[in-house]
C-alpha cells in the first residue's frame, strides 16, 4: 500500500501485445511529475505458466492484493486462470468499461459516449462447470442478492456524483427468471431507495438498439457475461477494442486493464495501439485521487487520437512508440 504519499503500482504485462502496451502506459505514468508512483513488475500468463507451471504465481497474487493498484495487460490461453483471481485479489465487485467515440477516429456512431457497470464476481464466470459424461457438460450460473445490491449501490453513487438522471438495467429476466429476475429486482430495489431512476431493457433488444442509436444510453448496469459481450459489441461502434480501457474496482484496491486482449496476430510487430492501456492508466490515476493528472492523460490521448499519429487499426501507419511520443508531447 502507499507509503509516505507514494502510490505503489503492480505492473503485469502478461502475453502478446500486453508486453508492448503496458510499458507504454507506464512510460506515460512516469512522465507525470506531480504524482509519486513506484512500480513493481510481476509475471502472469501463458509464458509464466510455461516457465513456472502456474499462470498466476502466488507472489503476483499477493503483490496485487497489497498494492494501491495494478496495471495488467492481457493473458492468452490462461486468461481465466489469471484475470479472475486477480480481480479477486483486489476485491473487485464492479467492472467499469467506458465506450466513447473520439474526434478524428472513424466511428459508426460518432456521438457514442456511455459506460458499462458490470457485476464482476459471479454469473456464469463463477467457474462452476462440470463434465458429467462424454455427451453432457453443465454450467451453474450464480446470482446473489448481496452482489447485485452492491453493484446497484455503486451505480447509484456513480450516476449521482456525475449528475446523471438514471441508468439502464440490462438483463434477460424474461427467460432466466430466477437468476436475472433476482438481479433485476435487487438493482431496482436499491435504485428506488436511493431515488435514482432506472429503465429496464432486455439484453437482446439492447444489442439491437445500441447499434441503431447508442445515444439513447448513458450508464448501463448488467450481469457479468452480458456486460462482457455487450461492451465488446459497443466497441465496434467507436473504432474497435483498441480504444476501450477498463477498471476492476474493489472497496480500496483496483485493477486496470485494456479490453483488447493479447492480439497475437500483431504481437511483436510494434504497431499495437496503446490508447486503451494509457486510458486505463488514466482511470488508475483517478482511482488514486489524482484527478488533475487523470484529466491530463485523458486529454492528451484524445488530442493524439484526433490529430494523429495513429496506429494501423485506426487507419494510420504509426507504431506504438510513435503514439507514445505524441502523447508525451501533449502532456508536456
Amino acid at each position: 500500500m502507499s507509503r509516505g504519499g507514494e502510490h505503489e503500482i503492480v505492473v503485469i504485462e502478461g502475453d502478446g501485445i500486453g508486453q508492448e502496451v503496458i510499458p507504454a502506459a507506464v512510460t506515460i505514468l512516469q512522465a507525470i511529475d506531480d504524482v509519486s508512483l513506484s512500480f513493481s513488475k510481476k509475471q502472469a500468463g501463458d509464458a509464466t505458466r510455461d516457465d513456472t507451471g502456474v499462470a498466476l504465481p502466488e507472489t503476483t497474487y499477493e503483490a496485487a492484493a497489497d498494492a494501491d493498484a495494478t496495471l495488467f495487460g492481457a493473458a492468452g490461453e490462461t486468461a481465466a486462470d489469471v484475470i479472475l483471481p486477480l480481480r479477486e485479489a483486489v476485491g473487485s465487485f464492479v467492472n467499469i468499461r467506458p465506450v466513447r467515440a473520439y474526434p478524428g477516429v472513424d466511428a459508426l456512431h460518432p456521438q457514442t459516449d456511455l459506460v458499462f457497470l458490470r457485476e464482476n464476481t459471479e454469473g456464469v464466470y463463477s467457474g462452476h462447470e462440470t463434465r458429467l459424461s462424454e455427451d453432457l457438460s453443465t454450467l451453474t450460473r450464480v446470482i446473489t442478492t448481496s452482489a447485485s445490491e452492491r453493484l446497484a449501490e455503486y451505480a447509484c453513487s456513480y450516476v449521482t456524483e456525475r449528475s446523471i438522471d438514471e441508468f439502464h438495467i440490462v438483463h434477460k429476466a424474461n427467460v432466466m427468471q430466477e437468476t436475472d429476475g433476482r438481479f433485476r429486482d435487487a438493482v431496482s430495489r436499491v435504485a428506488t431507495s436511493s431515488n435514482v431512476e432506472t429503465t429496464e431493457v432486455l439484453m437482446d433488444a439492447f444489442a439491437t438498439r445500441i447499434c441503431l442509436n447508442p445515444t439513447q444510453f448513458d450508464v448501463i448496469v448488467c450481469p457479468n457475461l452480458a456486460g462482457d459481450v455487450l461492451s465488446d459489441l459497443a466497441a465496434g461502434l467507436v473504432g474497435g477494442l483498441g480504444l476501450l480501457p477498463s477498471a476492476n474496482i474493489g472497496k480500496t484496491n483496483a485493477l486496470f486493464e485494456p479490453v483488447h486482449g493479447t492480439a497475437p496476430d500483431i504481437a511483436g510487430d510494434g504497431i499495437a495501439n496503446p490508447s486503451a492501456s494509457i486510458l486505463s492508466a488514466g482511470m488508475l490515476l483517478e482511482h488514486l485521487g489524482e484527478t488533475d493528472a487523470a484529466t491530463n492523460v485523458q486529454t492528451a490521448v484524445e488530442s493524439v487520437l484526433n490529430s494523429g499519429p495513429r496506429t494501423p487499426d485506426l487507419g494510420g501507419d504509426a507504431d506504438t512508440e510513435g503514439v507514445v511520443s505524441a502523447v508525451l508531447e501533449q502532456l508536456q
